[in-house]
């Protein structure tokens, strides 16, 4: 296959491949007439590979180090990326719960115990810790665990508001726009204030939004349409940062 003919079936940009193939990360054969790359099978299942990586959260220079490991094995890449996957719906279903109720306790449609709103948010087993602290040592992860901690139930629902109403003013703007990227970093702070999100979990989390009709529903109570709005902002982060 030709790149563009990739880039329209896997939904990445020709840039994108391009950039794989200069860093050596996926280099295709070129055509021995006009030098175009050609995909091949095995070009396509590593390219399948590279982009289940991706979407967890690994940079490419990890990436290209596991994949170019002489002991990598697909089959074994491939299921642990299925109980990644897992672990994280499980985790984002558990988080999504929790704040969906929060939005019906604010409403007054229900009543929330201080244990309740901290449901499935588990800050004694972050599973990306270890990693935190081999990236930038324990001083930093010690420091945002404490932060934590002394953030009160009271001001992390006055800042939840605050920065819902806040997207919701600005609902109506290009979401890939400054101001509206402005806001969705607030929101992309505050959810990592509160546990864990990679930028892929965040970009999901956003599609969660309007896949889940009562998530919708609730999110929508701060401005029609905001669900669909922060969904396309979290995604246009998401391209910005990645």
């Amino acid at each position: 296959m030709k790149t563009k003919e990739v880039a329209d079936l896997v939904g990445v940009s020709i840039r994108t491949l391009h950039h794989y193939d200069e860093i050596g990360l996926i280099s295709p054969d070129r055509h021995e007439n006009n030098e175009y790359r050609v995909y091949t099978s095995d070009d396509l299942a590593k390219l399948q590979q590279v982009l289940f990586f991706r979407k967890l959260g690994f940079k490419l220079a990890n990436i290209q180090k596991i994949v170019s490991d002489p002991d990598y094995d697909q089959k074994e890449a491939l299921l642990m990326q299925k109980k990644m996957l897992l672990e994280e719906r499980s985790r984002l279903s558990a988080m999504v719960n929790t704040i969906d109720l929060t939005i019906q306790n604010m409403n007054g449609e229900i009543e929330m115990t201080n244990e309740d709103k901290f449901s499935g948010i588990d800050f004694s087993n972050n599973p990306y810790e270890q990693e935190a602290r081999e990236r930038w040592g324990d001083a930093a992860v010690d420091e945002s665990n404490r932060k934590m901690r002394q953030m009160g139930t009271e001001e992390l629902e006055t800042k939840f508001r605050e920065i819902l109403t806040d997207l919701a003013e600005v609902r109506h703007t290009d979401p890939s726009s400054e101001e509206a990227q402005s806001e969705i970093n607030k929101w992309f702070v505050f959810l990592n204030e509160m546990g864990e999100y990679s930028l892929a979990a965040f970009k999901s989390l956003g599609d969660m939004y309007v896949e889940d009709e009562r998530f919708t529903k609730n999110i929508d109570e701060f401005g029609d349409g905001l669900s669909e709005f922060m969904q396309s902002a979290m995604n246009e982060y998401y391209e910005q940062n990645k």
